[in-house]
């Protein structure tokens, strides 16, 4: 049977449905969050894309015709050319074998203590538990610095700890795939401990006990009922571990460039250093295509395995398992590997920061604050650069780090809850979809390409010359910075709003409330708890951010991330590591304020 026929769309239909969006205020939210949406994701993409097939004027003594000519020289140059091994394939070889390699460690061992720590009879798990998640506060270029405060050799110029011992320390473990591996692990175990511990705090452990019951030994537990139970959480992590280790630039940048080790990542940053613009986005195109095909591969996976229900009506109750006579050298190993791989590290870094001359131990004639403190000597050869708290560079950094992630927070915060509340009053409708899979965009992307992204839309004026170029300008690391982050705010927006149930609205709209009265009324109050907790954890996260704002950055708009990067870059390990230092300083302490007074969640933060 077939339903009512559709009404034509004659003008005076067509003006009323225009006047029921122009004069409902809700619509008129979603009109402007799409077309912003459309501005700030699709049309820079598409601009990116087009980008890698126009020819540039840097390019014409290669290739014969005009600038703006479409031309396919960049994807040639990068798949069917004497440079493609050293421009694409020997790079994206090093970016597959980090991010398998990475995934391959990182998540076993984030698995392993997640278990330890939700399913065993562990002592002092809650302080382990704190230690073993601090990692992940912890930005992971800074994790670099502190490899390199530890191994760096002569490469560098200045010597580290263990070379200032008298012990060789080779290239290959200084720099390159090993140093880049290992750091990255130090850092994503602890995203898949928080992925896997969650999932592990669903499952009732009378479906362990069962099996106890039945026989099976601690393994055959483990192996036949916990591990398939945890599945989709391992896979998730995985697959994200890999995603995100192969777009990123800090580690691999610290760790590998000095000895001519690339990634795509890197390598993608050089070309567009060198002004070969559209083959760095053409690069920077095959890191989102496989950002997006792992997060995609990820949903498939785990959309398909239907049957991993872990929570029932009866409710989830936990009996740790016991661990035997294996608790105390599994209590050792724990204890040994956070002090090799947290606290040794970050001590060396902070103790470095206050030596004159790098890899000559720590007696007071190598001993100094000048690197926090100290002034310029004309007379002196070395002493060029002032402490850092007399620098009115690294001043200039700090400022621009609070502006940049206060502004972008609050931006971001309350986009998120529009964006949530669209969303959640949006469900099962085709704005409500629209806006998910909008926002959902800038998440396929790894941050250096993002930043590619605008970088290619905002170098140049727009609408001629309406729309002015924003490269160079503190603006463009804002707006960077806000629409990067909307996935993570839209998603705490949504489930804020999700809270707030409808008929609180409904009544008020009864009782002849306006949309901007009940919104001012009973939607912003109710939402502010989740509003401060997304503004902070959206703080984080761009207060330890390098690889979003590496190409946008100018010599007037660097942050502190940015400035430890030249200084490492520049040979000034002192002063880099004292700028990291301050860093890792101010996003602890963001951290704790987070859940201290706000019960900000960190493990949706991004790492």
């Amino acid at each position: 049977m077939k339903g009512p026929a559709r009404k034509p769309l004659t003008g005076k239909r067509l003006r009323n449905l225009v006047l029921n969006v122009v004069t409902n205020p809700f619509n008129m939210i979603v009109l402007i969050s799409l077309i912003l949406l459309v501005c700030l994701i699709i049309i820079p993409l598409l601009q990116m894309i087009q980008t890698t097939f126009t020819l540039a004027q840097s390019e014409l003594r290669r290739v014969n015709g005009k600038v703006g000519d479409f031309t396919l020289y960049y994807w040639k140059q990068l798949f069917a050319s004497n440079l493609s091994s050293a421009l694409l394939w020997q790079p994206l070889r090093n970016s597959l074998l980090i991010g398998i390699i990475t995934s391959a460690i990182s998540v076993p061992l984030g698995a392993l203590l997640a278990w330890l720590m939700v399913r065993s009879d562990l002592p002092c798990k809650d302080f382990i538990g704190m230690l073993i998640i601090i990692p992940y506060m912890i930005p992971s270029w800074c994790k670099s610095m502190s490899w390199l405060a530890v191994f760096r050799n002569e490469r560098s110029g200045t010597p580290g700890f263990l070379q200032g011992l008298g012990l060789p320390i080779p290239d290959w473990l200084a720099y390159g795939p090993i140093a880049i591996i290992l750091v990255m692990t130090l850092h994503y175990y602890a995203f898949s401990y928080i992925m896997v511990s969650s999932s592990l705090r669903s499952v009732n452990s009378e479906l362990e006990e069962m099996g106890e019951i039945q026989g099976a030994n601690k393994l055959q537990i483990l192996r036949y009922i916990t591990l398939p139970l945890v599945t989709p959480a391992i896979l998730s992590a995985t697959i994200m571990t890999l995603s995100k280790s192969v777009g990123s630039f800090g580690v691999a940048a610290n760790l590998g460039m000095r000895i001519g080790y690339f990634t795509l990542a890197t390598k993608m940053h050089d070309a567009i250093n060198n002004r070969q613009a559209g083959l760095g986005y053409a690069m920077a195109l095959l890191l989102i295509i496989m950002a997006s095909g792992t997060i995609f591969a990820n949903q498939r996976v785990v959309g398909t395995r239907k049957s991993y229900e872990t929570v029932g009506g009866k409710g989830t109750r936990r009996t740790p398992m016991s661990l035997g006579k294996a608790k105390i050298p599994l209590l050792v190993f724990l204890a040994v590997f956070l002090l090799l791989a947290m606290v040794v590290p970050m001590l060396i870094l902070v103790m470095e920061t206050f030596q004159v001359s790098t890899g000559r131990g720590y007696g007071w004639d190598n001993l100094t604050l000048y690197n926090w403190i100290g002034e310029v000597d004309p007379n002196s050869r070395t002493n060029h650069t002032p402490g850092i708290f007399r620098n009115p560079v690294f001043i200039n950094a700090l400022w621009n780090t609070i502006k940049l992630t206060i502004i972008s927070s609050v931006i971001t915060a309350f986009s998120g809850q529009f964006l949530g509340y669209i969303s959640s009053r949006g469900r099962g409708k085709w704005y409500g979809k629209t806006t998910e899979q909008l926002v959902f965009v800038p998440y396929l992307m790894p941050s250096i390409a993002f930043s590619a992204i605008y970088l290619s839309m905002w170098s140049v004026p727009h609408l001629k010359g309406i729309v002015p170029s924003l490269y160079g300008t503190f603006t463009v690391l804002v707006l960077t910075s806000v629409v990067k982050h909307f996935p993570f705010a839209s998603r705490a927006g949504t489930a804020n709003m999700l809270q707030i149930g409808v008929e609180l609205e409904e009544a008020a709209d009864i009782a002849g409330a306006s949309f901007w009265r009940r919104m001012g009324s009973i939607v912003i109050p109710l939402a502010k708890q989740g509003f401060i907790s997304g503004f902070m954890l959206v703080f984080i996260s761009i207060a330890k951010e390098l690889d979003l704002i590496i190409l946008l950055i100018t010599p007037k708009n660097r942050t502190l991330s940015y400035l430890a990067y030249t200084y490492n870059k520049d040979a000034l390990p002192q002063m880099a590591d004292a700028v990291s230092v301050c860093v890792l300083v101010f996003v602890l302490l963001s951290y704790w304020i987070a859940y201290k007074f706000f019960g900000a969640d960190i493990g949706k933060s991004w790492g």
